[in-house]
């Protein structure tokens, strides 16, 4: 694992410019793969595919590499050279997607959407049901109260001296209300369920359109040399662009998606932070969805996207959440009830968010009458 295996032999004319700039780059920092994958603590086997065109590395590994290069040799790759390895890269990515990958993930996140709806169903029939049976309860209670205060009244007057409100009178209360309290839980778990409900069914609804869409051509990728990155591309004839907001605090990260959504034809926009997409919302409008990342500094996703749902100029833009966070269930709920459409866990296949963002586009402008 320490030398640098050769070059795969089926690469695609894409693959093999782009792994050959990267050996060239790795070859300057005379050092073995596993010594150089132990150095920032990944993987040597990943680090030989990447470097034999096997699978084309995320940016982050790229710029790491310049940034080591830099540290080596005393001075920063110069610009031209960044911008040429980042044209190969993206390249590289648009010649990697793959549809039947695609495929598989979206019908496996739509399993889970509708196994999701089945489950938050059956527990809105049995909540349902329970409190259903509360308040029948409390009713029958109020019933047998009514009935123990009109005796206890008609009594009163005859025995004023001595009479005192049967003890049974006050367990029936007791219990009304220890019922009352159920009633309170079971209601707002039972809100919780319909809206886990809501969203599911919103879920599988936009799983199919993507599903859909896998099946289309979605546009034609952009001429060579195109090297805008998360700039406004050619769009194909006919087609009415769309702009999007990308939203992450890693450079590299927004390269890489303005890379993966180049060949959709529409407008990407970027922003470094919560506060500057609220900023460019409020400076800009037309937006069809937003690639929102969860984890930054100051203001993280969550609280971004309960600013943009409150603003009624924004509140209708789909948000598409992109995170390093695990899968855990209770992110996922959190990232729904702030108002995201979608979810997607680092590392993403850049097919699914192309078939993702456009599923979103052609809603956008369907609802404006314009495809």
């Amino acid at each position: 694992m320490g030398e640098l295996r050769p070059l795969a032999e089926d690469l695609n004319d894409d693959c093999r410019q782009f792994a050959q700039a990267l050996r060239t780059l790795f070859a300057g920092l005379e050092v073995s793969v596993r010594r150089y994958a132990a150095r920032h603590y990944r993987d040597a086997g990943t680090v030989s595919r990447y470097l034999s065109g096997v699978r084309v590395p995320p940016w982050k590994f790229v710029a790491d590499l310049f940034a080591d290069l830099a540290t080596d040799h005393g001075a920063p790759a110069t610009p031209l050279t960044v911008d040429r390895v980042g044209e190969l890269h993206r390249r590289a990515v648009r010649a990697t997607i793959r549809p039947a990958h695609g495929v598989e993930i979206l019908r496996r996140q739509l399993s889970e959407a509708d196994r999701e709806s089945r489950r938050a169903t059956e527990r809105e029939d049995r909540l349902g049901g329970a409190l259903l049976d509360r308040q029948h309860r409390i009713a029958d209670l109020e019933v047998r109260l009514d009935v123990l205060e009109t005796r206890w009244a008609a009594e009163r007057p005859r025995h004023e001296p001595l009479m005192t409100e049967p003890d049974s009178a006050e367990d029936l209360r007791a219990e009304r209300q220890r019922l009352k309290d159920q009633v309170k839980t079971l209601e707002a778990d039972l809100e919780e369920a319909r809206l886990r409900v809501m969203l599911a069914e919103s879920r599988c609804d936009v799983l199919e359109r993507q599903l859909a869409l896998v099946d289309e051509p979605l546009t034609a990728l952009p001429p060579d040399g195109d090297d805008s990155g998360a700039a406004a591309v050619a769009v194909a004839p006919g087609r009415t662009p769309a702009r999007i907001l990308a939203v992450d605090d890693q450079r590299p990260n927004l390269l890489a998606l303005g890379a993966v959504l180049a060949g959709l034809g529409h407008e990407v926009v970027t922003a470094d932070s919560g506060e500057a997409a609220l900023k460019v919302l409020l400076d800009s409008t037309g937006f069809a969805v937003i690639l929102l990342d969860v984890q930054m500094p100051d203001m993280d996703g969550y609280e971004t996207a309960i600013h943009i749902k409150r603003r009624a100029r924004t509140r209708n833009i789909p948000i598409i959440f992109l995170t390093a966070m695990d899968r855990d269930p209770s992110h996922m709920f959190r990232g729904y009830t702030a108002g995201a459409v979608d979810y997607l866990v680092k590392p993403y296949d850049p097919w699914i968010i192309r078939a993702k963002v456009e599923a979103f586009v052609q809603l956008y402008l369907e609802a404006r009458g314009t495809r």
